[in-house]
């Protein structure tokens, strides 16, 4: 049980949400949600869960976390969806530049480096941490799919932070031909040229659905 939903059955929410629609599912959090967000970091098909909630609550605060690791064309990418759906996007940093880390890692540590670890630690994670203490939200809307990782395969489209935040997945059950078709149907761009410096192999956890 959550302070922020001290209310809340969470094992029979999930039980409820099963069958439901995307739609319906962030229509469901949002009666949940006094503070919500939506995370994004403009991997492919994020277009998709941007374009869903943000339909429903146009305002929603959109956490970016921008490890300055990006692709050029993730940067364009994410510049398009930006003004095309009009979002409310605050970015986060992390403290040190990337040129500097880039000279006391010798570059992005491999995910064998017994720095990686900390790389991690700075691009991600401590952002991420100081983004939720200041924005204080207590719904989370997030793009993670049952079908990325083995972890993710234990989930559902309910789970809670370890501070208690609802987070919701509204796309769970949902393939890459799922997402194909909604981008389409809603003439929503998408952009495969991404890299994630955390995770580096597309299967890996980068820690933040496993630490947060």
């Amino acid at each position: 049980m959550s302070q922020l939903h001290p209310n809340l059955d969470i094992d029979q929410a999930n039980q409820d949400l099963k069958g439901k629609s995307p739609e319906e599912i962030v229509a469901w959090a949002l009666t949940q949600a006094k503070n919500p967000i939506i995370t994004t970091n403009f991997r492919p098909y994020e277009s998709a869960i941007l374009h869903l909630v943000a339909k429903q609550k146009p305002d929603i605060t959109v956490l970016w976390v921008d490890s300055g690791y990006n692709t050029d064309a993730t940067y364009r990418f994410a510049n398009k969806v930006i003004e095309d759906l009009d979002l409310n996007v605050i970015t986060y940093i992390p403290k040190q530049t990337a040129a500097h880390r880039d000279v006391t890692m010798n570059g992005i540590p491999g995910v064998n480096d017994e720095q990686h670890d900390k790389f991690t630690e700075q691009v991600k994670l401590e952002p991420f941490r100081r983004a939720l203490d200041e924005l204080k939200p207590d719904v989370w809307f997030n793009a993670i799919r049952k079908d990325q990782t083995e972890f993710r395969q234990g989930l559902d489209v309910l789970s809670l932070s370890k501070d208690g935040v609802l987070k919701v997945a509204p796309l769970f059950e949902k393939t890459d031909s799922d997402l194909d078709d909604y981008l389409l149907e809603h003439h929503l761009p998408n952009e495969f040229d991404y890299f994630d410096p955390t995770k580096v192999e597309e299967h890996r956890e980068c820690g933040l659905h496993t630490q947060l």
